[in-house]
C-alpha cells in the first residue's frame, strides 16, 4: 500500500508537472517527480522544488497531504507492529525460559502439532511450558494467537534446537510431515538430551523401527491410524464411534493414566472402580488380563478408561482426595 501511495502521487506530479518550478525554474522530469514525491511523502521537504501553479497548489493540498499522512499512518503502523510482535515473543520466550527444564518442546505446528499442544494443555500443562519449533511464517502466526513461544527455525540444526532448549527438555514431541526430517531430528534431539522423552509421528510404518533405532521413545503412525480407524468405522459404525469418541477430548469416555491407590493393592484389575485396560509395572505395560497383574502391587499404575467431565489424571472419578499406593507411610 506505501509503495502504491508513492507511485500513485508521482504519477499525479507528473502529470501536473507543468506547474512545478524547481530551485533553477525548470519544469520537473520524471526523475525530479519521484525525488519531490519521496521527500514530500517522507515529510523531508527540503524545498528545492515547489507548486507554482495553483492547479498544483491545490493537488498538494487534497491529494499529495492525505497521502503523506496515509503514507506515515502505515509506515509508522507497520513499524509498531513489527515491534510489537518481537516485544510479545520476547516476553513469551522470558516466560518460558523460567520454566526451562520442566518443558515440552513441539517440533512442527501442523495439524497434529496443534493436536498435540491442545492435548497437553487440556490436560493442565501451561502454555508457559511449551515451545513451538517451525520454519513456517504462518505457524509462527498461529502459535504466536494461540499465546505459545516460538522458535523460528529448521529443527534439523543443532542451533535451532539449542534456543528450544531441548537439553533441559522434559519431552519432546516431532511431527513434521516429512518421515526423513523426523528422523534427522530424533537422532539430533537424542544427541543434545539422552534423557527426553522423545514421541515422533511417522506417515508410513516402514519408517517407525528407524525412528525407533534413531532414539525414539514412541513412534505414531498416522497413516496406518486413521486407516485402522476407517476399517473399523466400515465394519463397525458402532465401535468406530466408540474408537472416536476415544481420541476426541471433551466429551463422552477419555483414556487416561493414574496411580494406585491404597485401598487397591492386591486387588484384581477387574475389581478396580474404573475401566482398567492395562497396568504399567516396572515401566512395562501388560494388559489388564496379563496374569504378571493378576494382583494389584505397590507402585504399579493404571490405565484406566472413564467418562472425559473427570480430572484426566486423579485417582478415580468422584475421589480425588485418597491416598496413593506409591506414597511413603
Amino acid at each position: 500500500m506505501a509503495i502504491g501511495l508513492l507511485v500513485g502521487t508521482m504519477l499525479i506530479v507528473y502529470v501536473d508537472r507543468g506547474g512545478y518550478r524547481d530551485s533553477n525554474g525548470d519544469p520537473l522530469s520524471l526523475i525530479d517527480a519521484f525525488y519531490y514525491t519521496t521527500v514530500t511523502l517522507s515529510t523531508t521537504g527540503y524545498g528545492d522544488i515547489t507548486p507554482a501553479s495553483d492547479s498544483a497548489r491545490l493537488v498538494n493540498a487534497f491529494v499529495v497531504t492525505p497521502a503523506r499522512i496515509a503514507f506515515l499512518v502505515l509506515l509508522i503502523g507497520t513499524t509498531l507492529e513489527v515491534l510489537a510482535t518481537r516485544g510479545r515473543e520476547q516476553i513469551r520466550i522470558a516466560r518460558w525460559r523460567k520454566n526451562m527444564g520442566h518443558h515440552v518442546v513441539v517440533v512442527g505446528y501442523g495439524t497434529k502439532g496443534r493436536s498435540a499442544v491442545d492435548t497437553l494443555i487440556n490436560n493442565g500443562l501451561e502454555r508457559d511450558a511449551i515451545v513451538v519449533v517451525d520454519p513456517s511464517q504462518s505457524a509462527l502466526e498461529e502459535a504466536h494467537a494461540d499465546g505459545l513461544a516460538v522458535i523460528t527455525g529448521d529443527a534439523t540444526r543443532r542451533d535451532v534446537l539449542n534456543r528450544a532448549g531441548v537439553a533441559t527438555a522434559d519431552q519432546v514431541i516431532i511431527t513434521t510431515d516429512r518421515d526423513d526430517t523426523n528422523v534427522l531430528t530424533t537422532l539430533t534431539v537424542r544427541q543434545l538430551n539422552p534423557e527426553s522423552w522423545i514421541v515422533t509421528a511417522a506417515r508410513e510404518q516402514e519408517n517407525a523401527p528407524l525412528m525407533k533405532q534413531s532414539g525414539a521413545n514412541s513412534v505414531i503412525t498416522s497413516s496406518d491410524a486413521v486407516g485402522r480407524l476407517l476399517g473399523l468405522s466400515s465394519l463397525s459404525p458402532t465401535l468406530g464411534s466408540v474408537m472416536e469418541d476415544l481420541l476426541t477430548y471433551g466429551e463422552g469416555l477419555e483414556v487416561a493414566e493414574r496411580d494406585l491407590l491404597v485401598g487397591e493393592v492386591g486387588k484384581q484389575p477387574q475389581q478396580v472402580p474404573d475401566q482398567v485396560i492395562a497396568v504399567v509395572r516396572d515401566e512395562k505395560v501388560f494388559r489388564y488380563f496379563d496374569p504378571v497383574v493378576t494382583q494389584l502391587a505397590r507402585g504399579d499404575r493404571l490405565i484406566v478408561v472413564r467418562p472425559a467431565k473427570e480430572l484426566p489424571w486423579a485417582p478415580r472419578p468422584g475421589t480425588h482426595d485418597e491416598d496413593l499406593a506409591s506414597e511413603e507411610f
